[in-house]
């Protein structure tokens, strides 16, 4: 169902079918309308919409809240799921490619750092979860077992960031993808924290002079999915977060440590 309703396709098949039913009833200006409305779904179905979309996700994120050389403080990786249920605690096959990505680039931003603590936050629906599985993957990777804590009760990004409240302090390093960074910035925010972002990859792929950039691709579809699932989360977290802040009572202060 959430493909039908973030894919850039099914809304213009949707709209071609109803266009053609209605045509001769139309004025001339919804029929203008239509196709208009049709064309930029067009534009949304090749890797030119798809990657414009991206950036503008992705671009919600400014430069000021990204983490630097100079940035401390526990890193926090969110979880990306599975494309499947595993089958044991070291069957990586079943990690979504974004999960791998979220895993190594929060491997990379603590080596660099050389100590503190890694959490990985994340249950998921199955009995091995996913915060884990990134875990062990982790470790096989050479992070040591007394940097890493995970959080395994927590189904969604909103849940992870009040989950990891209570034990950790208010500066912390958050790592997921470039285009959930927005909304989880959000989230971790309405829970307090005062974060650094830091992207563990992108998926916006500038023109590089391809025919191939105008002409619809299924993987530009699916960016378009993921990208419009994020900025409609990004307003609903927004949303979320103003309701948080005006059932706080007035001059409640956070005194964790920085």
């Amino acid at each position: 169902m959430s493909h039908f309703l973030f894919s850039p396709m099914a809304w213009g098949l949707l709209l071609a079918l109803l266009l053609l039913l209605s045509w001769r009833r139309l004025t001339r200006r919804w029929r203008v309308v239509g196709v208009a409305i049709g064309l930029v779904l067009l534009v949304l179905c090749a890797p030119l919409g798809a990657n414009a979309l991206e950036w503008g996700v992705e671009s919600l994120t400014p430069d000021a809240a990204r983490c630097t050389g100079r940035d401390t403080g526990p890193i926090v990786l969110l979880s990306g799921g599975f494309e499947r249920e595993p089958t044991d605690i070291d069957d990586y096959a079943a990690f979504n490619p974004e999960t791998w990505k979220r895993v190594r680039g929060a491997v990379d931003l603590w080596r660099a750092g050389g100590s503190g603590a890694l959490w990985i936050a994340g249950g998921g629906p199955y009995r091995i979860k996913e915060s884990a599985m990134q875990a062990r993957l982790a470790s096989d990777w050479k992070v040591p077992a007394s940097a890493l804590r995970i959080d395994t009760r927590s189904t969604t990004t909103w849940e992870s960031a009040f989950a990891l409240r209570p034990v950790l302090p208010k500066r912390i390093r958050l790592v997921t993808s470039a285009v959930h960074l927005p909304r989880a910035t959000i989230a971790f925010r309405a829970a307090g924290f005062d974060v650094c972002a830091h992207a563990s990859d992108s998926s916006f792929v500038p023109f590089d002079g391809s025919p191939g950039y105008f002409i619809p691709q299924v993987s530009a579809i699916y960016k378009v999915e993921d990208a419009s699932y994020e900025l409609i989360g990004v307003v609903y977290y927004r949303l979320r977060a103003w309701r948080a802040a005006r059932a706080q009572p007035a001059g409640t202060a956070d005194s964790r440590q920085r």
